[in-house]
């Protein structure tokens, strides 16, 4: 609504927590970074001085508190998501919670029960949905420039391992990285899943086997609409950030591909160069993270639906829980045996 801001609090000041409070503090219309927390409070500080802001605490729950802040954004550890959710709902305040709610499903349906009952909005952070490229694709598949999808593919690969001690406590893989992979696959078929079949192994560094994880997967899934969809994961590309999409159907076929810093070609006898894909997801990802929180404010401002419901939120970690059940059975496992 016109002449409305909306006050939100960003708890968590790690990576995530620091893009969209600097995006909350200048590239939001309607959003006013009010406030913001953080476990470790100098951490907090720092932030809130250099986005010129004056609140800042070592506990969240004083953003809860405080009633001249009608949202929040958490992006705090994985293990807090929920019980935040739950806590934030009971004080009121819309939320847009960074992904996962949770790994567990009895707390990811707690935590959205409290959501409908305060009657708040929930936004969760599935940033891809958001990026310009990608919604393209999304947009042609659902006008039916592809005709009735057949295939979908989805390649995504970071550019380097995360430290053993966070693959430790990461969920796994498929909790981990797939889980927005899963995401895009709802996304751009409009249907869900109803079959997945994984398999995997750490071919980048054995100490990953040895934390019980891999990082090297493939996964393949029989959706409910028919069509059939793969994803191939690595923990690590060497020439960057490879994240490319297709969806292939009866009439043709949509793709995006990587994005690089810039698009000079280079061609001489040693054959055509041009630049490496972006590095990582904070610089591949900056404008759909704008996007997401744009409409995000929106949904609140106007009393909208947000894009990225809860429910968005649980089925990805459905699908990454049957993904982990497969490959440790080495079988196809159907969602209806997980949800």
């Amino acid at each position: 609504m016109a002449n409305q801001v909306l006050n939100v609090g960003v708890i968590g000041c790690g990576r995530i927590g620091c893009i969209h409070a600097e995006n909350l503090a200048t590239r939001i219309p309607g959003a006013r970074l009010a406030a913001t927390a953080d476990v470790a409070a100098t951490s907090a500080k720092e932030l809130a001085a250099q986005l010129h802001v004056s609140k800042a605490t070592g506990d969240y729950r004083e953003l809860l508190a405080d009633a001249a802040i009608g949202a929040v954004a958490i992006c705090s550890s994985t293990d807090t998501h929920s019980r935040i959710i739950q806590e934030a709902a009971a004080a009121g305040k819309h939320i847009f919670c960074e992904k996962p709610i949770d790994y567990d499903l009895a707390r990811i349906r707690a935590a959205l029960a409290a959501v409908e009952k305060a009657g708040v909005k929930l936004q969760i952070g599935f940033n891809r949905r958001f990026d310009p490229s990608f919604a393209k694709v999304r947009e042609l598949v659902a006008s039916g420039a592809v005709g009735q999808p057949h295939v979908i593919r989805i390649t995504s690969r970071d550019p380097g391992l995360p430290p053993l001690d966070y693959i430790k406590v990461s969920g796994g893989i498929f909790l981990d990285m797939t889980i927005h992979d899963f995401d895009m696959v709802r996304f751009l078929s409009g249907s869900e899943a109803e079959e997945i079949y994984a398999i995997g192994d750490a071919l980048v560094d054995p100490a990953i086997r040895d934390a019980g994880d891999v990082d090297t997967a493939i996964v393949t899934m029989r959706l409910k609409n028919g069509a059939l969809a793969t994803i191939d994961n690595s923990r690590k590309a060497v020439y960057g950030y490879d994240q490319r999409i297709e969806v292939f159907g009866s009439k043709g076929s949509a793709s995006a591909g990587n994005r690089t810093p810039d698009a000079h070609l280079l061609m001489d006898r040693a054959g055509v160069h041009e630049a490496k894909p972006l590095h990582f997801f904070l610089e591949r990802y900056a404008e759909a993270y704008v996007i997401e929180m744009r409409a995000f404010v929106e949904a609140v401002l106007n009393d909208q639906k947000p894009p990225v419901t809860g429910v968005d939120g649980l089925q990805p970690v459905v699908m990454g829980l049957a993904a982990t059940r497969s490959l440790r059975e080495g079988r196809a496992v159907k969602l209806s045996e997980i949800s």
